[in-house]
């Protein structure tokens, strides 16, 4: 079974870390966070071929990976010239895809049961399986709730809002690299909508722990000190 990550990024809400490094390349620990997730993707024992869609500063993710063989993997790249969104950057690998595939987003580490997530897409029949994890936050704000007459009638502190987020990983069928176009930037958010639209099966695969977001500073400093007290000292 193949795989695609998702590595063309700028990785603009990191800079400037992502100056000279792309996204995916930013080290956690000993080695960078794109290596972590091509581990996990082997680790399952389903994938022995990884696409790596590439753009931005890519001559540094195929000159560190080449061809896979140092992770027991082969590991081609779709290259696009210039960042595409995450539909339009999978939309370059459509050519090497002919299967069922797992599709993640390069900027995250994922820990949880990817097996069993394979064999209920497979049981399933779906059309695209999203990982998905519960999410709770409180707002920075109370909400005042008012009446047709403008008469105050709660005030609700700060209250916590919760839902089920999108993790960026993916089982897709290959049917679904033609519902995005075949040029410009295009978002995963808008080609699932389609599929929806198109009454295609679109399951979820909960999720409560095996997700580490690198979406910002904060979250990537927080991330490299996870990983780098687990080196201990040196």
């Amino acid at each position: 079974m193949k795989a695609v990550i998702l590595a063309g990024g700028l990785g603009t809400r990191l800079q400037p870390y992502t100056f000279f490094i792309p996204k995916p390349m930013l080290p956690l620990g000993n080695k960078p966070l794109l290596e972590y997730i091509i581990e996990w993707l082997k680790n399952t024992g389903r994938i022995e071929k990884i696409v790596v869609c590439v753009s931005y500063l890519h001559r540094q993710i195929e000159d560190y990976f080449e061809d896979g063989a140092r992770y027991g993997v082969e590991i081609e790249y779709a290259r696009s010239e210039r960042p595409l969104a995450t539909a339009g950057q999978l939309k370059t690998a459509e050519k090497l895809l002919d299967d069922s595939f797992v599709c993640v987003y390069g900027d995250s580490v994922y820990e949880f049961n990817l097996r069993k997530m394979l064999s209920q897409h497979n049981k399933s029949k779906a059309f695209v399986t999203m990982a998905l994890l519960h999410y709770a936050t409180k707002l920075r704000y109370g909400f005042i709730d008012v009446n047709g007459q403008d008469k105050v009638t709660a005030w609700r502190e700060k209250p916590e809002i919760s839902g089920l987020i999108n993790i960026g990983c993916y089982v897709m069928e290959p049917d679904f690299l033609k519902i995005i176009p075949k040029s410009g930037a295009f978002g995963m958010d808008d080609a699932v909508r389609k599929a929806l639209d198109q009454k295609r099966i679109v399951k979820g695969f909960k999720i409560d722990t095996g997700f580490v977001d690198i979406g910002d500073k904060k979250s990537y400093l927080d991330a490299y000190k996870q990983y780098a007290s687990k080196l201990g000292k040196i």
